[in-house]
């Protein structure tokens, strides 16, 4: 279960952040909520989301507190399952196209761009490894929905993931969580 929860770690970097080449993107810049699923043929990934939920569900409100203050300074923001999290991404992050990955043992290629939609794959050495694509659209510069694929090593075996992601705009201000560029 151990390697079900960093791979959770893992996905949640990815769920969260474009990669870190020039992707230029028509959004809008603001607070921006990001929800997202993870399913593996095995099941263990659902198991492993839902005892993560359960954990967050039974903070006290000042683990909670303390939690969601820790993760704020690092430009994030968690909902209350688990499933969302809140970013602020600036003007300058978005006229940048360099919106920063989350891991570093990562390596990205951008395969497909549009003034809306970009596809990728990707190659992370980390712990666990995996490699994959992944495709995100944007409906317009307040709204987006994307899709990923991937093999990662879970518990010794090759395991294939999905992940499905959609994203909004909130508002302007995005209140005390970071922005991206100031992590």
């Amino acid at each position: 279960m151990k390697t079900y929860k960093t791979c959770i770690a893992l996905l949640l970097g990815c769920a969260i952040s474009t990669p870190a080449l020039a992707v230029k993107i028509d959004m809008t810049p603001g607070l921006w909520e990001h929800k997202f699923t993870m399913t593996n043929p095995s099941g263990e990934m659902a198991a492993a989301m839902k005892q993560m939920q359960d954990q967050l569900a039974n903070m006290s409100p000042e683990e909670r507190k303390m939690m969601e203050t820790m993760m704020a300074s690092y430009g994030v923001g968690i909902g209350e399952d688990g499933t969302t999290v809140k970013m602020c991404i600036t003007q300058e992050d978005i006229d940048r196209g360099d919106l920063p990955q989350q891991d570093e043992d990562c390596q990205q290629e951008i395969l497909e761009q549009t003034k809306n939609k970009f596809k990728i794959k990707f190659t992370c050495a980390g712990d666990p490894p995996s490699s994959g694509t992944g495709e995100i659209t944007f409906s317009s510069p307040k709204a987006y929905t994307g899709k990923s694929s991937f093999v990662t090593q879970v518990n010794g075996k090759t395991e294939e993931m999905a992940m499905t992601q959609s994203g909004k705009w909130l508002s302007a201000d995005c209140g005390a969580i970071k922005p991206v560029s100031d992590r």
